[in-house]
């Protein structure tokens, strides 16, 4: 039997599909109770990765597989001049997103509900967040050369690293130097490298 903070990260992993795994998510009151499951900082260690990204008060974040807004929330209160952009490909999600921040007073989040190859964001961002969500996506080159970033912005990727307990099957994962050649190839430059997670790896990328 799979231990439950296996299952969470199972869990979250396909929560932030961007092709169809056979999971469907319609119920996203059930199925917050599992990625915003409270056990979940211990080892995603979300303000952490907030810091790490040194953002301006008024950036323009897109959280990129933002399933209920674990990490959509958190941004928002980081740059409270700014916007946050949630972004899923699944209705159920989206709509239980701008409900959050309607409940939570969030003003500066609005979700967006994308395609499997279009984030179909409103507008450019300074900042696309990637979680648990960059192994799931097909087409990653054509996706990530449209993705609409300002001049300067930034790609942050957090995904399993290959050989740890958590995450999706190894099959699935990407590691990163694929990622890095991939990302290079969608005109993509590595600009950061943070070790901190135990079990994902947290990589950034500017597009010069």
């Amino acid at each position: 039997m799979r231990s439950p903070c296996l299952l969470l990260a199972l869990l979250t992993a396909c929560a932030h599909s961007h092709h169809d795994m056979q999971h469907r998510f319609d119920d996203a009151e059930k199925w917050a109770k599992q990625f915003d499951d409270p056990a979940r900082d211990a080892w995603q260690k979300p303000q952490e990765v907030i810091d790490a990204l040194k953002l301006a008060p008024d950036a323009v974040v897109a959280d990129i597989g933002s399933g209920t807004g674990y990490f959509a929330v958190r941004l928002a209160r980081a740059v409270p001049q700014g916007k946050v952009y949630g972004v899923d490909i699944e209705p159920a999600m989206t709509e239980y997103l701008a409900q959050r921040a309607e409940k939570t007073q969030l003003a500066n989040v609005t979700a967006v509900t994308g395609s499997a190859g279009d984030t179909k964001l409103p507008e450019e961002v300074d900042l696309a967040l990637v979680v648990d969500t960059y192994h799931h996506i097909e087409v990653r080159s054509g996706y990530f050369a449209r993705l609409p970033l300002k001049p300067g912005g930034r790609l942050a990727i957090i995904d399993y690293r290959k050989g740890q307990p958590m995450g999706p099957p190894e099959a699935y994962r990407v590691d990163v130097p694929q990622l890095k050649e991939e990302l290079e190839g969608a005109g993509y430059k590595l600009v950061a490298e943070h070790t901190f997670l135990p079990n994902q790896y947290f990589v950034v990328f500017s597009r010069p």
